[in-house]
């Protein structure tokens, strides 16, 4: 029997394609307990026998109707990558492992009390652990204005729709979505970079809020330029890198 220390094996109960080359797999694991926004590796073998290793964030609630050993994750098939093509090639049924230890910092318990307005900013499948913050109950009950921001190259690529749309309804106005493309126009879909559209008031006056230091706070998760970008404009603009010992405005995750 196959196994690897620190894994669990799992299975594959779902995969969904979205664009050629993103798509996303629900798979069924017993591993130890996460939070929403976190993140667990998971592994398959080579021709060679050697394991394939790659962290993936949650794209579920631990709290979601399947219950936390269901677990969805949203990837992108690398071309020549090690991991994503063999993800990308799995069936229904077939095993998996998973990482038994799930981690990451990206979590409602970061976020300072005071801050009732909370900016999602993301691009491409790093919008995966907003869906799963988003999947909260707390999330609903605690922030007066949640605004999800999913930044992508082409529209094909604004994942989730249906999600999203019943994510809108549940939290009634509290939720604001903007999705951006870059590499296509679009009626009613803004066009740039997050860093740029940040910085000459874009974003803010498309959802019509005003983020200040009292009250707001700021994932960033997404490709590295975009994450450094945002954060050099938000520290241009007054705000401050959170730390535990000193509580700031935003906080971050680089996507790979």
């Amino acid at each position: 029997m196959l196994t690897l220390n620190g894994f669990v094996k799992g299975e594959v109960t779902d995969y969904k394609q979205w664009t050629d080359n993103e798509f996303s797999i629900t798979v069924k694991a017993d591993i130890g307990p996460y939070v929403a926004g976190q993140f667990t590796k998971l592994a398959l073998q080579d021709e060679n026998g050697e394991w394939l290793r790659r962290a993936y964030s949650f794209v579920n609630s631990p709290n979601h109707a399947l219950g936390r050993k269901c677990m969805e994750f949203l990837i992108i098939d690398v071309p020549n990558g090690g991991l994503s093509p063999k993800l990308a090639k799995v069936n229904i049924g077939d095993d998996i492992y998973v990482g038994d230890k799930p981690s990451g910092f990206m979590t409602l318990a970061e976020i300072p009390s005071n801050a009732t307005n909370l900016w999602l900013l993301s691009t491409g499948t790093a919008i995966g652990p907003f869906l799963s913050i988003l999947g909260e109950s707390e999330t609903q009950q605690r922030f007066e204005k949640i605004i999800l921001v999913h930044a992508v190259r082409t529209k094909q690529e604004l994942v989730y729709q249906a999600l999203i749309e019943k994510l809108l309804q549940q939290y009634n106005g509290k939720l604001v979505y903007l999705p951006i493309v870059s590499r296509e126009q679009h009626p009613g879909i803004m066009s740039g970079r997050i860093p740029q559209l940040l910085k000459d008031s874009s974003l803010m006056n498309a959802v019509k809020i005003s983020p200040n230091k009292q009250n707001s706070f700021f994932y960033l998760c997404g490709n590295p330029a975009m994450v450094h970008d945002t954060r050099d404009v938000l520290i241009e603009l007054g705000f401050e890198k959170h730390l535990r010992r000193s509580p700031g405005h935003f906080s971050f995750e680089n996507y790979w």
